[in-house]
């Protein structure tokens, strides 16, 4: 079936002791392509991590967060620089001795300075048990992630499909007119040659059959019946391809170079401006297809 390439998904998981969140981005690419940012307290998850997306996912830039919130844990510790505080108290004592300062050193002094004080992430102290209860979340938020992440790509899929089956049907159209306008057209050019062919043989003596047989020969050179029949069943296949439960993204793709070929063909040997005019129209459908199928898993 077709899918798109594109799509967000957040999921969150709970404990007595924290909170996991993870979101997901998607968007198109040829391959798949997992950017990912996952504490390092959970970094022996990243293999599993991996597994799990490419069970889900074929193709596309996918960039996955793992954030982690911990329960009744300060997040920040705070430390005082103490040897600046001390350098800058004899500073200011030398001076105050010296008379070129008066006063003394307040804590809020120290505190307006940037370097005083260094705040940091606080550690937490992180058991085994912990971790695996960590991982099993992670999992878990994951899943769910992903679950969201697919039917948000299958939601676009089908808007993306029913703008895709709406050109295919037109360029089936377009290309059966193609088909009647150049039969017609070397019905006309068979014509034409055998009135031309009449007109500088009246008066000589030559074999009406093998006249014949050569304009027929000649006509035949713009018969586009087989290009007709390969065009025809790659739009044929094209159906069968967008039903199938298999990404299918990469052989649409091949499928509409395909197509175009055949309709470049068409072009070169039927003949006629309607005939041109089609062909170019055909081959426009064919460019805004594939401009959608470049997003399809």
């Amino acid at each position: 079936m077709i899918k798109s390439m594109t799509g967000f998904a957040s999921a969150t998981r709970e404990s007595e002791t924290a909170t996991i969140t993870v979101t997901i981005r998607a968007v198109n690419h040829r391959h798949l392509d997992m950017q990912l940012r996952i504490p390092q307290t959970l970094a022996e998850a990243e293999g599993r991590v991996r597994a799990s997306v490419q069970r889900r996912l074929s193709r596309g830039r996918v960039e996955l967060a793992v954030n982690i919130q911990y329960r009744h844990v300060p997040s920040v510790e705070v430390e005082f620089n103490e040897s600046l505080a001390v350098a800058l108290s004899a500073a200011l004592e030398t001076a105050r001795s010296r008379g070129v300062v008066q006063g003394v050193l307040t804590p809020g002094d120290l505190l307006r300075l940037p370097q005083a004080l260094a705040v940091r992430e606080r550690p937490v102290e992180r058991d085994a048990a912990m971790v695996a209860q960590l991982i099993e979340m992670l999992e878990l938020a994951i899943d769910e992630a992903l679950t969201q992440l697919d039917a948000m790509r299958g939601t676009e899929g089908h808007h993306l499909n029913a703008d895709l089956e709406l050109r295919r049907a037109l360029v089936g159209g377009l290309v059966e007119e193609i088909a009647d306008a150049a039969e017609q057209g070397r019905q006309d050019l068979q014509t034409r040659l055998a009135a031309r062919v009449h007109e500088l043989t009246v008066d000589l003596a030559a074999d009406a059959t093998l006249i014949a047989q050569e304009i027929v020969r000649v006509a035949s050179r713009s018969d586009i019946s087989e290009e007709m029949a390969r065009f025809r069943a790659h739009l044929a296949h094209w159906s069968s391809l967008a039903e199938s439960p298999e990404p299918c993204g990469r052989k649409l793709d091949f499928l509409l170079q395909e197509m175009n070929r055949e309709v470049n063909t068409i072009g070169s040997k039927a003949d006629g401006l309607r005939v041109s005019n089609l062909v170019i129209a055909a081959k426009a459908e064919l460019e805004k297809m594939r401009e959608q199928v470049q997003n399809v898993e």
